[in-house]
Parts: C-alpha cells; structure tokens; sequence
C-alpha cells in the first residue's frame, strides 16, 4: 500500500526535473572575474578618478579664452590637445583671424612665455637660435639664447623664410634641444610652436619640404567666422583697448602632471586596430582596395600612427574620460592626417585633394 505514493512522488520529483523549453532548470551563476580581470578593472577605476582629479582646469581654460577669443572654438581645442601631447601644429588661414590673439591668450592663461617670429627671406639661424658673441674684455665668448627659448612660439608665416632657417626651427622642434658653439641647451618644458602659412599669397615664399611637415603633429584649416560670430567680434573688439586680459588659470607643472596621466588613458586593442587600419588605408595595397590608388602619391607615415593616438588620448582627457572611444579618433583624424597625405597628378586634375581623401577613408572603413 504505501510503494504506490512513494511511486507516484518519485515520478513528480522527476518530472519537475525534465527539461523543459523556456524554462530555466537552475540559476544563472556568473563566472567570478580572474585576478587579471580584477586587477584590470580596479586600474581603470584608479585612471577615471586621475582624470577627474587632474582635468578639473580644462573648463575654466576654456571659458577664460573665451573672454578673448570670439568663436574659433576648433582651434582652441587643437591647441590644447597640442599643448597636452608635447606636439606642434601647422596653421594655415586667412590673415585676420586671431591667429596670434588666440596663442598669446593660451599663454597669459597658463602663465607661460610667448614669443612671436615673424619669418623673412633675410632671416639666419642666428635669429631664432642664438649665437655666439664676443666679449672684448676677457677675450672670451658668451652665449646670447634666441627667442626659441620660450614656451610657446608663433612662427609667423613659416614659408616665407628660406631653407636653412626653416631647418633650424624643425630641428629645435623635433629634438627639443639647441646646439650654439660646442654647448646644447634644452628649451623649456612645456614647448609648443604655432607656424602659420598663409594660403593666398605663394610668391617670394619657400614652402616647407614633405619631410618637415611631417614633424608637425597636426595641420588645422581655420575659416572665417559665422555671422554671429563676426557681431560678437564687432561688440568686443570695434574699440581702440580691447579687453584682452586674461588670468592665469592652469600652471605649467599642473600641465606636465596631465600629460603623465594622458600617457595612460587607456586604449582599447579594437581602437589601435582601427588607427593602424585608418594609417594602412593612406597606402597602398589597403588604398587600392579602397579605389584610391591611383589618387595618393604617398601615404602617412608611421609618426601618424603615434601621433594619432596621442591625441585621440588628449581628445578623451579633454572630455573627462579615461578611455578613447572610435569617436575620439574620427574626430582628430582629418587635424592629423591631412599634411601627410600627397595626391596625385591624377587627383589634382579631377580637384580631389588630401581631404577628400581622409574623409573617403574614414566614411568607408568600419567602424569598431
């Protein structure tokens, strides 16, 4: 009598334990992280709050350069990325657009040194290096620096100057270093040059060789400004004393301190494959694959690669993140490639030039 429960229990204990379709049998039990993992995770938590701790002067900055410095917003930011990575820029523009204001503002707001070049045909070395000089009383020779001992340099019109001169600022620029007699001097830390060329007149002028433009870190294109912009500038600016004060905000040992953390920020293996495949498509057989072949004369160089993700690094500091998104590197990527890439014969007879090109790439390749 008592076996057929037992029976009958024993067949509805294992009918609760048949599988069935759309119900779960057990619990969901996540894998417990590794020891790398956990060690990872708890490292990109100490970054976030790095960045945090160490960005907090990037808004007051940019609100203290926009006291001065009416619009030109993309070149502020270039500027900065430019200042946070230890590179130089390559602006070309119109005369009149705050070229010289906008450098000489960055340098009042981080309390930095700030001299302005302006490059003739006549120029020497001598002039933006220093020399050597004679001192008649003991016989002897003394060192007298150049203005290259600054902080931040505006070479005003760069093509205008011939060969030599032009050498001695790139190589001051690459080495951060200046030889004069048989001493070298380092330049002071941090060292950023602004070098302006002027797109409109080409005559009397020598322009910079591929290899030297290619030690600039970025080549940004202002215009003018919008309509609103242009009233903001009459308002501010129609005035024999312009308000052109600024306050220091930012010191330059809070600037080094942020570049230790940008070195950090991190990067994630699909990000650096999609820089290298951004770089690759630039030369051939990538270019080919994306029908730009016969249009690039010579592809980017392994310095864009670097410099790619430096400042796509910056580009995240800049917006408080400790991490680059795919975003970071499309937005830096036109700044960073454009003086890198040489078109064609071909691609100039059909008006297609560097930026086009760029722009081709970056809308073409997947993104990550």
């Amino acid at each position: 009598m008592s076996s057929k429960p037992a029976t009958a229990t024993s067949e509805q204990s294992l009918d609760t334990l048949r599988y069935r379709p759309g119900l779960s049998t057990a619990p969901t039990v996540q894998p417990a992280p590794t020891d790398a993992q956990a060690e990872h995770n708890a490292g990109l938590h100490r970054l976030r709050e790095a960045v945090q701790k160490n960005s907090t002067w990037v808004q007051p900055l940019q609100q203290e350069m926009s006291r001065v410095i009416v619009g030109q917003k993309h070149l502020v930011d270039r500027l900065m990325v430019a200042l946070l990575t230890n590179g130089h820029i390559l602006l070309e523009g119109v005369p009149g657009l705050a070229k010289t204001l906008s450098l000489k503002t960055l340098a009042k707001s981080v309390a930095l040194h700030f001299k302005r070049l302006q490059f003739t045909p006549d120029m020497l070395p001598a002039d933006i290096v220093g020399t050597m000089i004679y001192n008649p009383q003991d016989g002897g020779f003394r060192t007298r620096q150049g203005p290259i001992f600054s902080n931040l340099i505006l070479a005003d019109e760069i093509n205008r100057a011939p060969a030599k001169v032009q050498s001695a600022l790139l190589e001051a620029m690459q080495e951060h270093q200046v030889t004069i007699g048989d001493e070298t001097y380092p330049l002071p830390n941090p060292f950023l040059v602004l070098a302006t060329q002027n797109p409109l007149e080409h005559e009397g002028t020598y322009p910079l060789p591929e290899a030297q433009v290619d030690r600039f870190m970025m080549k940004v294109v202002i215009t003018y400004p919008t309509r609103v912009e242009e009233r903001a500038i009459l308002d501010s600016m129609a005035t024999t004393e312009p308000p052109l004060s600024v306050r220091p905000v930012v010191s330059a040992g809070e600037i080094l301190r942020a570049r230790e953390i940008v070195n950090t920020i991190y990067v994630d293996a699909k990000v650096k494959d999609y820089i290298v495949d951004l770089v690759l498509a630039t030369r051939p057989p990538t270019a080919a694959s994306l029908k730009l072949n016969g249009f690039i004369q010579t592809g980017a160089s392994p310095r864009a690669t670097i410099n790619l993700t430096l400042a796509a690094r910056a580009t995240a500091f800049l917006s408080g993140r400790h991490y680059v998104t795919p975003q970071d590197v499309k937005t830096i990527a036109m700044d960073v490639l454009r003086h890198r890439v040489t078109v064609s014969y071909e691609a100039e007879a059909e008006n297609v030039s560097a930026e086009d090109i760029i722009q081709k790439i970056l809308d073409t390749l997947p993104v990550p």
